[in-house]
């Protein structure tokens, strides 16, 4: 156990130093190394960060990157938003509502919720500001509503889940459409209890043929995570096929809408390929950490602290959710879920909880992280796409994290809202 606080103690110091997240993760390891008396092993690190990056199931990582990336350059957020806006947009609170469903629909297409961000953030805080929402509510909400993007399938971070949980992709893509629903739905009753007692315009119906227009636009988008999903799911493709499958497809829809130029490709290529070594170098380096810990059976007296000091599933749970909603404010979620995951998952099979249920618990809960200070990735990229200050957004924010808390605590509670779906469909997990 003294190896895991030194080497995480580490890591955790030199991210505060701004210490980038790569190389904190390879100094917290070589720490590590070095207290254990195991520098001659030294020759395994740069094999570890090799064997980490090269998984086969880790290819649909950019592959799904480029296909959002292509969706988002070739105009797809601004049918997205119209769809949206003909839908429910002469409501009370409409603007608010397309806010929600908008975020949903892009979710099937991008799985990040910092391509929600930036793809729908402009088009909806400028919509919302005219219509007369403040500019820190319209911005406040456009982050927290972009939470549903990677728990609805197809989803980068459930990727990387499957990965380091051995987990079907094909089962946590399932699982994570009614979680996803349920956030939506949460925000939906906040916004629905909060247009009672504060005044929120409402806009003009749109005419049949306005609606109509709308979803003959909005058709290539909502169709887009079926055919993905539905080619994982019923075996006609790997998820990796399924991402060249979904960029093909942004390709096609593309030349569709004559939006797809050289300029706009190599754009979309090269954001996809920096943001994709980036994922793979955090990866890679954490395999080292995995390593090690695993060879020092880390995770075994971590799980067995834990079963000690904590009697029931429901206080592991609320533990959990505790921790990584904590850590998500201070680090990403992608090196957290990479260093935590091998210390959590043996205690929750200890407490027989399900894998895809604590997959969703553990995405859900670390994505939190990215709407609050003083990491709050989310925060920083809409107060740079909004001009709404930091510290404004954050104080913004805070009464909206409340629908997504609870959420996340019913997902945690009853197993029955994360499984059922991938039950029904591919028949109970052996």
């Amino acid at each position: 156990m003294t190896l895991g606080f030194v080497v995480i103690g580490c890591f955790v110091v030199l991210m505060l130093f701004g210490v980038p997240v790569t190389i904190a993760i390879g100094a917290g390891t070589v720490a590590g190394l070095y207290w254990a008396g195991l520098l001659d092993f030294a020759m395994v690190f740069p094999q570890q960060i090799l064997d980490g990056a090269s998984k086969p199931a880790l290819l649909a990582i950019p592959f799904f990157i480029l296909a959002g990336s292509l969706m988002n350059a070739v105009g797809m957020t601004d049918k997205i938003f119209n769809f949206a806006l003909a839908i429910v947009g002469s409501v009370r609170a409409g603007l608010a509502y397309v806010n929600v469903l908008a975020s949903l629909i892009f979710a099937g297409v991008s799985g990040a919720a910092t391509a929600d961000i930036a793809g729908l953030g402009q088009i909806e805080v400028k919509a919302m500001r005219e219509r007369g929402y403040s500019h820190e509510f319209a911005a406040a909400l456009t982050v927290a509503t972009s939470l549903v993007g990677p728990i609805v399938p197809p989803s980068i971070s459930l990727i990387v889940y499957a990965w380091l949980a051995n987990e079907s992709v094909a089962r946590l893509f399932l699982a994570g459409i009614v979680p996803g629903l349920l956030v939506a739905a949460s925000f939906i009753a906040y916004i629905r209890v909060l247009s009672i007692w504060q005044p929120m315009p409402r806009e003009a119906p749109a005419t049949m043929t306005q609606v109509g227009r709308a979803v003959l636009d909005g058709i290539p988008a909502l169709v887009a995570p079926g055919i993905i999903l539905g080619a994982i799911v019923f075996g006609f493709a790997t998820a990796t096929e399924a991402g060249v499958v979904a960029c093909v497809y942004s390709l096609l829809i593309g030349l569709a809408y004559r939006k797809l130029t050289l300029t706009v490709l190599w754009r979309s290529l090269s954001e996809s390929a920096l943001l994709s070594a980036l994922i793979m170098m955090i990866i890679g380096a954490s395999q080292t950490m995995g390593w090690l810990f695993a060879f020092e059976q880390v995770p075994q007296a971590f799980a067995s602290g834990l079963l000690d000091a904590i009697d029931g599933k429901a206080l592991f749970m609320a533990f959990v959710i505790v921790l990584l909603v904590v850590i998500g404010c201070f680090m990403e979620a992608t090196p957290a879920k990479i260093i935590l995951l091998p210390l959590l998952l043996p205690a929750a099979d200890a407490f027989g909880i399900d894998r895809v249920q604590f997959g969703m618990v553990i995405t859900l809960a670390l994505l939190l992280g990215i709407a609050t200070p003083p990491l709050g990735i989310g925060l920083y990229l809409m107060s740079a796409v909004s001009g709404v200050r930091f510290e404004r957004l954050a104080v913004a924010i805070l009464p909206l994290l409340m629908p997504p808390l609870v959420a996340l605590i019913l997902i945690a509670s009853f197993p029955e809202i994360t499984l059922w779906l991938p039950n029904l469909v591919m028949g109970p997990a052996e």
